[in-house]
């Protein structure tokens, strides 16, 4: 069968529903689905909105929808990249076809920013930005120093996007958005290294950003439920992060930037927590055991 010009293989038209299912589940990492409401969740939290309502639920189906486009673009981006380092992926392995890889980016897109704008100018003046540095990482920029920096930032921004939605303001929420940046850029610098041996060092900047993160999560005072979350977070990523730094093999690191992944969960968590919304903390911990369970079948990373 002939292969496009990045390598792949079209699937063929007699391939079982089920394979296409789980090929389309690998390509959009449905597993790290349960890391992205927590997002708009904390910036919601971190405006004092109060309970999340209806403009609350459409900035977290805008984030759905922008970090799939994310998804989708990314391997779409790497097809010729994968089809030597990893050609298991659904592109590279023939399972998903690219062109139908770059329509579920640009539908995802589209589909995200039309719930930011009915959620609101504010909410749509986040989201613009957010899908631009997505689109931008993906094309180009995580091949860069800037990578890691631009990630950060869409992550940060995201949860802007929950303050926007629901009160019209940001400011309240810069701070939470600084410390989920961070852990977004740590996670991301390691995960450079999952196809290589790489530098030590990387693993172990990650390990001291957790350890100083941890400290600056629990509420002034400290809370019993604050301090928990903020245990749980680095609990999450500690132990991987320091097998990747001492041993910093393809393996190790994939596994390190799966448990920084999963630890984006009890982060956000922590984060609502500081400002006292214990029902929307204790709702987005919730989602850490089921990001757990779909991950032993679909690869986080």
């Amino acid at each position: 069968m002939p292969a496009d010009s990045a390598g792949t293989r079209p699937p063929s038209a007699t391939t079982p529903p089920s394979v296409r299912l789980n090929a389309w589940a690998e390509l959009l990492r449905l597993p790290a689905l349960f890391t992205v409401p927590g997002d708009a969740l904390a910036g919601v939290a971190a405006a004092g909105a109060g309970r999340p309502g209806r403009r609350a639920l459409l900035a977290v189906g805008c984030s759905l929808c922008l970090y799939e486009a994310g998804m989708a673009l990314n391997d779409w981006a790497d097809r010729a990249e994968d089809a030597v380092e990893r050609p298991h992926r659904p592109l590279p392995s023939g399972r998903v076809r690219p062109a139908a890889a770059l329509t579920a980016a640009c539908v995802f897109t589209a589909a995200g920013l039309a719930l930011a704008a009915r959620a609101g100018r504010p909410a749509l003046t986040v989201a613009v930005p957010l899908a631009a540095t997505v689109w931008s990482y993906d094309l180009g920029l995580k091949r860069t120093p800037a990578g890691p920096g631009a990630m950060a930032a869409a992550r940060g921004l995201d949860l802007l996007l929950g303050a926007a939605a629901t009160t019209g303001r940001v400011r309240p929420a810069l701070a939470p958005a600084a410390l989920l940046g961070t852990h977004t850029l740590a996670v991301t610098a390691v995960s450079r290294q999952e196809t290589r041996t790489g530098s030590p060092l990387t693993p172990l900047a990650a390990l001291t950003a957790t350890a100083l993160l941890a400290r600056a999560l629990p509420p002034r005072p400290p809370t019993l439920l604050g301090t928990a979350l903020a245990a749980g977070y680095a609990a999450t990523v500690a132990r991987p992060y320091l097998h990747a730094a001492l041993n910093p093999s393809p393996p190790l690191t994939q596994r390190a930037v799966g448990a920084g992944i999963r630890a984006t969960i009890p982060l956000q968590a922590a984060l609502a927590a500081r400002t006292g919304a214990t029902a929307t903390a204790l709702v987005t911990a919730a989602l850490g055991p089921l990001a757990r369970r779909f991950a032993r079948r679909v690869s986080l990373t």
